[in-house]
């Protein structure tokens, strides 16, 4: 599994135990906003599709049902024009890669925000195409092990044209070309997924083997991802598991 793939598992289950639930809401309010913004006004999940993977997402880290309707229906009034999708991308410490994915609706303060924190934390804004030529834009989607069987996710990936398939101890995670996103409901059958999303993959990685340029790096991304404007960040670092074990639990730690 890629580094930031590995760092994503470690930070979800820090979150689940702190107290970043609303701005995790937050963020998953503005995603489905957007999804329904850009699906042409369509609040149905089941007749659009990037709202069905927002709203999986939503439900998966039990956001009630009534903060899901409301994130609906605000794409649905008169500020439904305003919201959209901005990639930024960037360079860590290290010339290690990042793809921003952000929700705005002030292109100028979310600009702000991210150049503030990049400098900060010895990072840089790269222009645009930069950095997405050595990424490959993907879906990604995640499979319980108590749920499914290996057997059965190999039978799937191979329905999918899968590009790669990783596993922890409690996942399958199954990277597959993000035109065949919207055929996962004729792929699935009656298997049952976890989670689905978009993905950005890299097609190169540098391996961090400092654990001091290691914690850097992780802390840059993860004030990135502290600002209200971004979703998530995409990188390309290798840092083995060990180093962002001792990472993790220094934080769990404070």
């Amino acid at each position: 599994m890629s580094g930031h793939s590995k760092w994503a598992n470690i930070k979800r289950k820090k979150e689940a135990n702190d107290k970043v639930k609303g701005s995790i809401f937050s963020k998953l309010s503005r995603m489905i906003t957007l999804a329904v913004i850009e699906g042409g006004g369509i609040g149905d999940p089941d007749k659009n599709f990037k709202l069905r993977l927002a709203v999986d997402k939503a439900r998966l880290a039990n956001m009630p049902k009534d903060n899901i309707k409301r994130a609906i229906d605000r794409a649905l009034g008169s500020n439904k024009d305003i919201l959209k999708e901005i990639i930024y991308e960037a360079f860590a410490p290290g010339k290690v890669l990042l793809i921003i994915q952000a929700t705005s609706d002030n292109s100028n303060r979310t600009l702000s925000e991210i150049r503030y924190v990049l400098e900060r934390y010895g990072g840089k804004l790269g222009t645009q195409g930069s950095v997405m030529y050595l990424f490959r834009k993907c879906g990604t989607i995640t499979f319980a092990k108590t749920e499914a069987s290996e057997e059965v996710v190999f039978e799937f990936s191979n329905r999918i044209k899968a590009l790669d398939i990783d596993q922890d101890n409690d996942n399958y995670f199954v990277a597959f070309p993000f035109e065949n996103l919207g055929k996962i409901k004729e792929y699935l059958g009656n298997l049952q997924y976890k989670e689905a999303e978009i993905d950005y993959k890299p097609l190169t990685t540098i391996k961090v083997d400092n654990e001091e340029e290691a914690r850097k790096i992780i802390k840059l991304i993860d004030s990135l991802e502290a600002l209200d404007d971004v979703q998530k960040v995409f990188s390309n670092f290798d840092i083995s598991e060990e180093i962002l074990n001792r990472i993790g639990a220094q934080i769990n730690s404070v």
